[in-house]
């Protein structure tokens, strides 16, 4: 903080276990990457190179070495360890993984069918040698994947060892736990919610309004994921009640009275 001001909600330090905010690098450059850590490297706690970026991107060992250096961790998109696993090639992820120097992995079937069984023996597997972040939810338009199943989803993957299961939204949030215009699916929510510990769940919320609806539902310290580099300070500012949208959100009830209209 540059300066104090009262009334501030409290946020974790980093390294934290809520409040985490997870920021999606679709190839970003490496001066791009800097600028970011500038700017927002301090509220950012994971950074995503987004579905398959990674194998096309410039300088991909330094930025990523960048970003670790300055206390992120950094994990490549679930769309491609799907295009590793569909062609039969866990193994070459892995040392792709070490190669890059990567302790995260995200285990996702957002594109490609696995049976959950196997998805939870990868995901134990993996969980071996790196902290994993597993996807629940598909993709695809119009699918829609019953209450009772994203919350047994969820449970078995995160006793599999699961560090966070991210509930799918893709990076236009339309999908899984939102509908086609972008509103959430609120009775879908509430009911994973009475099943499975807030905390532990990191919510891909790319568009402003979902950010809103999570920070005023379920509070400042909910985690969000699929932010846009220039999108981070923004979502910061939602947390901590200073911007219009969650303005009067930590204020004492009688300033709230006095000027709220």
């Amino acid at each position: 903080m540059n300066f104090k001001l009262p009334f501030l909600p409290e946020r974790p330090e980093k390294p934290r276990k809520n409040g985490a905010t997870m920021m999606m690098d679709k190839g970003l450059s490496l001066r791009e990457a800097e600028n970011f850590i500038d700017k927002a490297g301090h509220l950012t706690d994971y950074i995503k190179l987004g579905f398959g970026t990674s194998i096309v991107s410039t300088k991909l060992q330094e930025k990523i070495k960048m970003y670790q250096d300055s206390g992120m961790k950094v994990y490549m998109g679930g769309t491609l360890f799907e295009a590793f696993l569909v062609r039969d090639k866990v193994g070459d992820y892995k040392k792709l993984l070490d190669k890059f120097g990567l302790v995260c992995c995200e285990v996702s079937d957002g594109s490609i069918t696995i049976p959950h069984d196997r998805k939870l023996e990868l995901i134990s597997d993996f969980a071996k040698d790196y902290e994993v972040l597993s996807e629940v939810g598909s993709k695809e338009e119009g699918i829609f994947i019953s209450p009772g199943l994203w919350i047994n989803m969820m449970k078995t993957e995160l006793e599999a060892g699961s560090s966070f299961v991210i509930a799918e939204a893709r990076e236009s949030g339309t999908v899984g736990i939102y509908r086609p215009n972008g509103t959430a699916h609120t009775m879908l929510i509430n009911r994973i919610l009475a099943n499975v510990e807030k905390d532990r769940i990191l919510w891909e919320a790319p568009i402003k309004n979902q950010q809103v609806w999570f920070i005023k539902n379920l509070g400042h310290n909910v985690n969000l994921g699929n932010i846009g580099p220039d999108e981070v300070i923004p979502l910061e500012t939602l947390r901590l009640g200073l911007r219009g949208d969650t303005f009067f959100d930590h204020l004492p009830e009688s300033v709230v009275e006095k000027h709220h209209d």
